[in-house]
């Protein structure tokens, strides 16, 4: 239900960069670890555009699921929260904060548990269609930069711009590995890809909306690019659309 969520946008005071007063969907899909968060908030920035994190999204109903003691798995159970929860999204100077119920749930949304529990729930039919009313209304007046797993491909097909974010799995697992060292929270290093490489053939596999490119998206390996010189890559190609 499309009242259940509530996105309030960001003020930003002074954009890097607006080339014209058009206003672009751009979408950023890509697994784990490939710097999508990173990139995409740059890139906002540099348009003046809202970013747009719909991982916390499914974040924010694994968290409802784990906090009311159901089996992830458990389809119809987890179904059966949805019309009860309320999810809100406030993008602040200092990122994203996400509220579940009115309670702020934005320092618990980044734990490996949650990650796994997300990547679960998200492949649950009845979460993606639930989710998906609030994702196209944040970006159907464009002005938006998205990113997810399957934004270019089912929540925005007609984006004018879209992009796949990737890097080998042993660079995703360090990258991530990284931040969740800055997170206080000590992972090792083999343990921490095990988990991308299984979520990866998770998302690839189910059913509904798999992580695959779009067919009109440009796809971009990270591996080796700074995260300026992938926005810088972005930037050239959207600047042809304005």
């Amino acid at each position: 239900m499309v009242e259940n969520y509530r996105i309030r946008t960001p003020r930003i005071d002074k954009p890097v960069q607006r080339q014209s007063a058009r206003q672009l969907i751009v979408t950023i899909d890509g697994p784990a670890g490939a710097g999508k968060s990173t990139v995409a908030r740059q890139l906002a920035v540099r348009l003046g555009y809202l970013y747009l994190d719909t991982g916390a999204l499914y974040r924010a109903v694994a968290w409802k699921v784990r906090s009311a003691g159901v089996d992830p798995e458990d389809g119809e159970a987890v179904a059966r929260l949805l019309p009860a929860l309320q999810v809100s999204m406030d993008q602040r100077d200092d990122g994203v904060h996400m509220a579940v119920n009115g309670r702020d749930v934005t320092d618990e949304l980044r734990t490996p548990e949650i990650s796994v529990m997300a990547s679960q729930v998200s492949a649950n039919p009845a979460v993606r269609e639930w989710l998906l009313p609030v994702q196209r209304r944040a970006g159907e007046a464009g002005g938006v930069v998205a990113e997810g797993r399957d934004l270019g491909t089912r929540v925005f097909p007609s984006a004018e711009a879209k992009f796949f974010l990737d890097a080998d799995v042993n660079t995703r697992a360090g990258r991530r590995q990284q931040d969740l060292a800055g997170a206080g929270r000590v992972a090792p290093l083999e343990r921490t890809r095990q988990e991308i490489e299984t979520r990866d053939q998770r998302d690839k596999s189910r059913a509904i909306a798999p992580l695959i490119p779009a067919a009109d998206a440009e796809v971009i390996d990270s591996s080796t690019l700074t995260v300026e010189q992938v926005v810088d890559r972005m930037m050239g190609k959207i600047a042809a659309k304005l």
